[in-house]
């Protein structure tokens, strides 16, 4: 089959040896004039080379107002030069996000000119407008592609796919397979790993409007890998009672109830790592028992990843467990070289960019956040750790909060309703929090008046540090 794959190569930059390589993907033609959106004109070029002109997909963000952003994709080792069209309006004002990678660009009436040496996922906003974005994910190029040849892989290559044992949009994946899906390629359904091992989801294509991105039933050792979900009816990445999960480098999009990122009932030893979550529900959600998956939650490491939840929590811990049989235990989780772009939450008892609210007489220990940059809060709090009981939610209070480290925290934006610390009774209690270097629009807290912190009762040893 002939890849419609746009491929440009040009070796030994001037005095460096620097090897420079850029490839872009045709949209699948079944989708070329559906999934568009006009809002900009996206080129990017190696220096000197010829423009490529990307396409532009439409991608719906925030559950509140439907609204239709754009996205582009393409990878490249080396420097990429952008050059971005705004097609409609007025050009006052364009910011790029994360901040924190401080690229400003070259402004002329509608057209911005800004470059990239490494891989980033960026969020490009003109005149402040966040629904109406432009999502530009440059990716690093994909030196690991498994042998098509070898009959453990299962391939989709540069074209639409769609199961034929309609309904369902269900692809079936057991044990000790790989599945690639080429950066050319549109997947509407779900993939689907259940009671198997040893399983790799990876590639560089679009799985579109599917009822879930990819579910991880009663499994061990699952990769997830480099793909963009688009619209997922409910969950992006499903996971129960599995261990040895990875999840990295994916890129999500969602704007349906109950649509949230990355939720994981009962798993353990699991390693996120670099994904960009923009998610109409928690971005990031870790559980205990949940439906028909039990056990512990242990031992995950997320890190170097944007979390954007137009609704609900960037990160939220530990609502669901077993009542019945004494709780779960979700322990030894850290977060860290995290960038929070918005957290929107118009339930006061369910905010918090760093959320902890156990019930269900779980316990929740050792957790650390570590370099979190949060950008903007629309309606929510920086933290909530509780011990608490939801009506809606819970058979149970939760059973306690211990050992949880803050540290390099910064916020800076508008008043946002205060941070909470507290307990449920005196057993049921939260003990043990360190904040270090938190700061809120440049100024360091040292005590709760200055962090607009309330500690109720039965939270103890709340210690801040500079």
């Amino acid at each position: 089959m002939k890849l419609r794959i746009a491929l440009i190569m040009l070796l030994l930059t001037v005095g460096k040896g620097i090897s420079q390589e850029l490839i872009t993907y045709e949209i699948p033609r079944q989708y070329k004039y559906t999934i568009h959106n006009d809002d900009f004109t996206v080129l990017v070029r190696v220096p000197e080379g010829d423009w490529k002109d990307l396409y532009e997909y439409r991608v719906e963000v925030d559950m509140d107002t439907k609204s239709k952003a754009s996205m582009v994709y393409f990878d490249f080792e080396g420097k990429v030069e952008i050059m971005v069209k705004k097609n409609n309006g007025s050009l006052d004002q364009v910011k790029i996000r994360p901040l924190a990678k401080n690229i400003v660009p070259d402004v002329k009436e509608n057209t911005m000119l800004f470059s990239l040496d490494k891989p980033m996922k960026l969020s490009l906003e003109v005149n402040g407008d966040r629904l109406h974005n432009l999502h530009i994910f440059a990716n690093a190029i994909d030196r690991n592609k498994p042998d098509l040849n070898d009959p453990n892989v299962i391939y989709f290559g540069p074209g639409a796919h769609q199961p034929g044992d309609l309904p369902g949009d269900v692809f079936n994946i057991p044990s000790g397979k790989t599945v690639y899906v080429d950066g050319g390629a549109i997947v509407k359904a779900k993939f689907l790993v259940d009671k198997a091992h040893d399983v790799k989801i990876l590639g560089r294509g679009i799985v579109l409007q599917p009822e879930r991105g990819v579910e991880i039933r009663h499994s061990k050792n699952v990769t997830v890998d480099g793909l963009i979900f688009i619209n997922p009816k409910h969950y992006t990445i499903y996971g129960g009672e599995s261990t040895d999960l990875t999840i990295k480098n994916i890129k999500s999009f969602s704007s349906e109830g109950w649509s949230d990122g990355i939720d994981l009932m009962s798993c353990s030893n699991v390693e996120i790592d670099d994904v960009f979550m923009r998610n109409s529900d928690d971005c990031i959600a870790i559980y205990g028992h949940r439906w028909d998956f039990y056990g512990d939650a242990r031992n995950y490491n997320i890190k170097n990843s944007i979390l954007w939840a137009d609704i609900a929590h960037p990160t939220n811990i530990g609502i669901h467990g077993d009542a019945e049989h004494g709780g779960n235990i979700i322990e030894n989780i850290k977060f860290s070289n995290i960038d929070i772009l918005e957290h929107d939450e118009d339930d006061v008892v369910a905010e918090g960019c760093m959320a902890i609210c156990v019930s269900d007489n779980n316990t929740a220990r050792n957790i650390s956040y570590t370099d979190i940059r949060i950008e903007s809060i629309q309606e929510g709090r920086i933290f909530n750790f509780e011990v608490c009981f939801s009506e809606k939610y819970s058979a149970a209070s939760g059973r306690k909060i211990e050992n949880i480290t803050m540290k390099n925290i910064s916020y800076n934006g508008p008043y946002v309703n205060p941070s909470i610390i507290r307990g449920y009774n005196s057993e049921r209690n939260v003990e043990g929090i360190t904040i270090e270097n938190l700061r809120i629009n440049g100024e360091l807290v040292t005590n709760p008046k200055e962090g607009n912190i309330k500690i109720g009762d039965f939270a103890t040893k709340v210690i801040f540090k500079k």
